[in-house]
């Protein structure tokens, strides 16, 4: 929709802030609304056709709750769920806004705002509400690529990375294996206000009792048997800049307590040690594992979630997000064409039919794997189908697409685990490089399903 057709209504208890929004939309938009009271809100919905609210998120109102804006906000929602929201905030209310997103915020602002970004905001919103595209890329200089998608799913994520990114919300990144967790970590740190300041990424997953200490939180030399000097840990290391804490769902309930500790405290004990020190880092975690039920079977804690997902982030699995198969395939095979010093490659009909028609419980991962490998093999500058050599299909002995609906996850990882390791006769790893796990995490897997 675009702006010059659209009502916007603000609501905001500061007469300037009406007086200002007003000026500045006047000649943008179709109509432009002002309101002091929230309470009116109904009445101005139902009489008037309100494609977009700009709503402030504190008001001197009945209603004293030290959050009224998310009050208001879900009022609106259950009165006109269509109804596009930006929330005003103080800089002082950051998480305030960035939990209104969690409850049905499309955006919100910082004020004092820029205007030309307030504008900007609102007319992205209003085309996104029409389903014009904008976003096709979130950009990262990890490793070789860039996460790349034109579903709906990636747009909708893309535009939260936008949001979120330049807060201090703690996120949490939640996801199959390879979907991109780990470079959706780095996009974000990318694009913070920390960007020049460390990313330091942890595998906390694989990390004992001990080490988990150590690694995290520091020791003193002495502090325990192979302390042989003192050690500052990854918070300590990552001060300033952001902490990913990768597999956080592999720790253990006493790891879990140690963690609890440290971010409500914002402060570290290095082991050997009795002296505080205080901490400032982002935090982003990621796991492949389900929490919320982990957390119902008390085997993770509650209050921790709560504490490291301010926002989530579901990254999809590749089968979810079918449109975005040839984009990728086609970035890959640009992309190892160059680092190879190959021609410059596509893929013929049936290459792309094949591409479009297999599972990949692997996800980008496996793409990204198979894709190479045809770069490498092919003799020619168009990929064929038979060139497309994906890992689990090698050793089925067909071209089977595995139904998702009816085979639980954890049966195709252990299925494709089993394959693949019997495809290299026990050779632990050659099977972690192919199936795109470190050898510490295949054995976790192999630990899992007592294989």
């Amino acid at each position: 929709m675009i702006l010059k057709k659209s009502n916007v209504l603000i609501v905001d208890d500061d007469p300037d802030v009406l007086t200002a929004v007003k000026l500045l939309l006047k000649t943008e938009a179709q109509e432009v609304i002002t309101e002091k009271n929230p309470e009116n809100l109904n009445w101005l919905l139902q009489r008037n056709q309100v494609d977009l609210v700009l709503l402030d998120m504190n008001f001197n109102s009945a209603i004293n709750t030290g959050n009224e804006g998310i009050y208001w906000l879900r009022k609106i929602k259950e009165w006109k769920p269509a109804v596009c929201v930006i929330m005003i905030t103080a800089y002082g209310d950051i998480d305030l806004a960035v939990r209104s997103l969690k409850e049905g915020a499309n955006d919100f602002i910082v004020k004092p705002w820029h205007n030309e970004k307030l504008i900007d905001t609102i007319k992205e919103l209003l085309d996104k509400k029409e389903g014009i595209k904008t976003v096709k890329s979130v950009k990262t200089t990890a490793g070789d690529t860039s996460i790349l998608g034109d579903s709906e799913v990636m747009q909708d994520i893309f535009y939260k990375v936008n949001k979120i990114a330049p807060t201090d919300a703690n996120i949490l990144l939640l996801g199959e294996n390879g979907t991109g967790k780990d470079l959706m970590a780095k996009a974000i740190h990318e694009r913070s206000l920390r960007a020049d300041k460390p990313f330091v990424k942890v595998d906390v997953g694989a990390l004992t009792d001990t080490l988990f200490e150590s690694e995290l939180f520091g020791h003193k030399k002495g502090a325990y048997t192979d302390a042989r000097e003192d050690r500052t840990g990854r918070f300590e290391d990552a001060t300033g800049g952001t902490l990913f804490l990768d597999e956080i769902g592999n720790i253990s309930l006493q790891q879990q307590a140690k963690l609890l500790t440290v971010l409500q405290n914002r402060q570290v004990t290095r082991l050997g040690t009795n002296k505080a020190v205080d901490i400032d880092i982002r935090l982003i975690c990621a796991t492949n594992l389900p929490l919320y039920e982990l957390a119902n079977e008390n085997r993770f804690r509650k209050d921790l979630i709560y504490r490291i997902n301010t926002v989530e982030i579901n990254m999809p699995p590749l089968r979810k997000r079918n449109e975005d198969i040839v984009i990728l395939a086609r970035h890959f095979a640009k992309l190892y064409a160059s680092k190879y010093l190959k021609p410059s490659m596509d893929f013929d009909v049936a290459a792309l039919q094949k591409l479009k028609g297999y599972n990949y419980p692997g996800n980008v991962r496996e793409l990204q794997y198979t894709i190479e490998r045809a770069v490498i093999m092919a003799d020619d500058s168009l990929l064929k189908a038979d060139d497309l050599i994906f890992s689990i299909l090698e050793t089925s002995g067909g071209d089977v697409i595995v139904d998702d609906d009816n085979v639980p996850l954890s049966t195709m990882e252990k299925n494709a685990i089993l394959r693949v390791i019997e495809k290299h006769n026990g050779n632990i790893t050659r099977a972690a490089k192919e199936l795109g796990l470190t050898r510490t995490a295949l054995y976790r897997r192999l630990s899992k399903y007592d294989i």
